[in-house]
């Protein structure tokens, strides 16, 4: 049997060291992630992905940890993204939440947690998030929860990842419609009254249902009818009913071919991301480097004048003549 030795050959053999220490380096941008990464690649693409958000408060973090016992109890291996607001002073992840779901996981192999700041970027924290799914799923975890902060833009970035995305509620109509007025039951395709043991939970599940949630696949035909379920996440209540809706949804996707496409734009989604990192990170350095100060006394002019040169070397580039130069256009 050959060693194995490289990072990525370690992490798709389920280290949780080399899978940290890449999850690491994806949050500082170091270079050498990105070659990690393409290596993992061919590993990639087989778990299930479940995003789970809701306002401040709603007990994500324990309905999190009630689904790690309930997915390990059906034989299932599971890896959790935790999305922390970031420490003002060190832009580091606060563990609060990831030490509530530790319990779930008593040292279990089964199970990885990961917790990744925020650092109030959405477009940088879906990205990193993006990676850091790639690597719980290349170590071959067969469901990938990702828990995020609260409301807000991060979400809905983070909707482009999951499969199915789970919206956590507590009762309360004001709540309900707090999270309606946000838009962010436009992502929602499964709702779950937490704290069901609470009065007004029977209430704020009949006001949520009559809404009639109904999600709409990218081929414009296809529809999910979101269903609205209570849970109580300290009591393990209802737990086994959530996961069962959750692979209701992953069924339903992938026999109207709704997930294909959601992975299709995920993948052009990083597309973009990658090169637009990698551009940026180059053209501003030799564009830094090739500037002088008298341009630069119009900066607005400078950039406009820079950006359309760019722009005109392209089109030379993969014009018709040029087509051939692009990497994966030779037979278009």
């Amino acid at each position: 049997m050959e060693a194995v030795t490289t990072p990525a050959e370690q992490i798709a053999a389920g280290s949780v060291l080399h899978a940290g220490r890449l999850i690491s380096q994806i949050e500082s941008g170091h270079p050498q992630a990105r070659e990690v990464l393409r290596a993992l690649a061919p590993h990639c693409g087989r778990a299930q992905l479940i995003g789970v958000t809701g306002p401040p408060g709603a007990g994500k973090s324990t309905l999190v940890a009630a689904l790690i016992r309930e997915l390990r109890g059906q034989g299932r291996t599971v890896g959790v993204i935790a999305v922390d607001p970031s420490s003002p002073f060190t832009g580091g992840a606060l563990l609060g939440d990831r030490d509530r779901m530790v319990e779930a996981s008593s040292g279990d192999r089964g199970v990885f947690i990961r917790s990744i700041a925020s650092r109030c970027a959405s477009g940088g924290l879906a990205a990193a998030v993006d990676d850091a799914v790639d690597v719980m799923d290349a170590m071959g975890k067969d469901v990938v929860i990702i828990e995020t902060v609260g409301v807000g833009q991060g979400e809905f970035d983070v909707a482009g990842i999951a499969h199915t995305v789970v919206l956590v509620m507590v009762p309360g109509y004001g709540d309900a419609l707090q999270a309606m007025k946000a838009g962010i039951t436009e992502i929602a395709d499964v709702v779950t009254v937490n704290k069901g043991d609470s009065p007004g939970a029977e209430q704020t599940v009949r006001d949520l249902a009559a809404q009639g949630f109904e999600r709409t696949g990218p081929d414009g035909v296809s529809r999910w009818k979101v269903p609205v379920l209570k849970t109580s996440a300290l009591r393990g209540e209802g737990i086994g009913a959530l996961v069962a809706a959750v692979d209701e949804h992953y069924a339903h996707t992938g026999a109207t071919g709704w997930r294909a496409a959601a992975e299709r734009a995920r993948r052009r989604a990083r597309f973009n991301a990658f090169v637009a990192d990698r551009l940026q990170e180059e053209l501003l350095k030799v564009a830094g480097e090739s500037l002088d100060d008298e341009r630069l006394a119009d900066p607005y002019g400078a950039a406009q004048a820079y950006v359309d040169a760019l722009l005109n070397a392209h089109r030379r580039l993969t014009g018709p003549s040029g087509a051939a130069a692009v990497p994966g256009t030779e037979n278009k």
